[in-house]
């Protein structure tokens, strides 16, 4: 369908001292130029010649099952549609891509353990991986005690920069920041900040709050569940203390909380009207599980949403649906996750090499940096501090259980991991091709 874009704008959000360009191409901060892209876009290819040489075993390590099994299976199906697509159209570099899939079991010690068996036993030279931060940070210490790769899809609260991840969803300035922006515009300065206890909520509501203060907004109330937790009751309770008359919900809850969480304040009257929620985890497919009927006119912040009207879009949506069926939907972690193998795989080909071993994965490493990625989202670019430029939008949940956009960047936003409303981290950048500075990934800005 097509988007009816509201009010247009290009912010690079979150940062005081970006300076006055906006299209500066920037690493974390604004200060160092973007690297140029090293090939034309990569596009999704359809048919070619079939691969035949060894396969590549790439792990995919997702939650099959328990409470985040709502989100990430559907992960899994996107990247398995990316590399289906790659090896009809040759593969990569001669060589088809297999699939090792892993279930980190919602348990973060579990993700940890299943990263290590797929880097010494299956010997793959890329992981695709996790959802929550919680099992993101699990599985860091892993990675970079091997000094191996994983990509990572889904918007975070940043506050990290690796050399042994590459992040293709978004910075909080490329979501958080700009949907805090939009509600102080256009539904109020009163918040009360509801999300999973764990560490995304809590330093995504670190950040709210630091931009609220900053913004003259007010932080209200703010409250957790244990992850998968759905007495939702006492927060409802809590909200309708501390707001009265109404006012803004921001909602960083994960998983089955959702669900209980949106079918509950409805129960109890709390309709967008007066309480509009803002979610950052709830997209096409938690629509779809909760019921669009709970979510009608309540709102999310992504970089993609299936409503998006372009024609990479339209081909990724009609191809998912053609492999999947055609009642199911595609959402932002989803297209994430697709365009990671597209990219990695674009990495892996401008190196010649697949990162089988130590030295090969340093090259795949560096040749990721500066590629660019026709993606269903719109352009994307890797930037030097291992994330991607993103176009940042709104959506409105609507009658069809699909997203009407309602506010969209006017091309993507450059990724600043370290956050500037933080007092701790204003002022740090990351960029990973600087030689000159002791710790690439977290530096003083110049």
């Amino acid at each position: 369908m097509t988007n009816p874009f509201g009010r247009r704008k290009f912010l690079l959000y979150g940062s005081a001292t970006l300076g006055a360009s906006l299209l500066l191409k920037a690493c974390g901060g604004g200060t160092e130029p973007t690297t140029e892209p090293t090939a034309e876009p990569t596009e999704s290819p359809t048919t070619g010649t079939a691969p035949t040489g060894e396969p590549i075993k790439v792990g995919l390590l997702h939650s099959l099952s328990g409470t985040m099994a709502i989100s990430e299976t559907t992960v899994v199906e996107a990247a398995e549609l990316a590399i289906e697509e790659i090896n009809a159209a040759g593969g990569v570099l001669g060589r088809p891509i297999e699939a090792i899939k892993e279930d980190g079991a919602s348990d973060w010690p579990t993700f940890a353990e299943k990263a290590a068996k797929l880097i010494d036993q299956d010997k793959v030279p890329v992981v695709f991986g996790c959802w929550t931060s919680a099992s993101r940070k699990a599985v860091l210490p892993v990675f970079e005690a091997k000094n191996h790769m994983l990509w990572y899809p889904v918007q975070y609260e940043g506050q990290e920069c690796s050399k042994n991840i590459f992040y293709t969803g978004a910075a909080p300035n490329q979501q958080i920041e700009p949907a805090v922006d939009w509600l102080l515009e256009n539904k109020g300065n009163k918040f009360f900040l509801v999300g999973s206890d764990y560490v995304f909520p809590r330093t995504a509501n670190t950040i709210i709050k630091e931009q609220l203060k900053a913004k003259g907004g007010e932080t209200l109330g703010e409250d957790y569940l244990p992850l998968g937790n759905t007495e939702v009751t006492p927060i409802i309770t809590k909200i309708r203390e501390a707001l009265p008359d109404g006012g803004v919900i921001f909602n960083t809850l994960n998983g089955d909380s959702n669900v209980a969480f949106f079918k509950q304040i409805q129960a109890a009257g709390l309709t967008p009207d007066k309480y509009p929620v803002m979610s950052v985890s709830v997209a096409e497919e938690e629509v779809r599980q909760i019921g669009k009927e709970y979510l009608l006119g309540q709102f999310a912040s992504w970089n993609y949403f299936q409503s998006v009207d372009t024609p990479a879009n339209q081909k990724f949506v009609a191809a998912f649906k053609a492999k999947y069926g055609e009642d199911r939907v595609t959402n932002d972690p989803m297209e994430a996750a697709y365009i990671s193998v597209y990219l990695w795989k674009a990495a892996v080909e401008a190196a010649g090499d697949v990162g089988e071993t130590p030295e090969g994965l340093e090259k795949v490493r560096a040749a990721a940096i500066g590629k660019t990625f026709d993606a269903p989202e719109g352009m994307v670019t890797m930037q030097p501090n291992h994330h991607i430029s993103k176009t940042v939008r709104i959506g409105e949940v609507n009658d069809e259980g699909q997203f009407t956009i309602v506010w969209s960047s006017d091309g993507p936003v450059d990724p600043i991991p370290w956050n500037q409303f933080v007092p701790e981290t204003k002022g740090f950048t990351c960029d990973w091709t600087r030689t000159d500075v002791e710790n690439p990934g977290k530096f003083k800005a110049s």
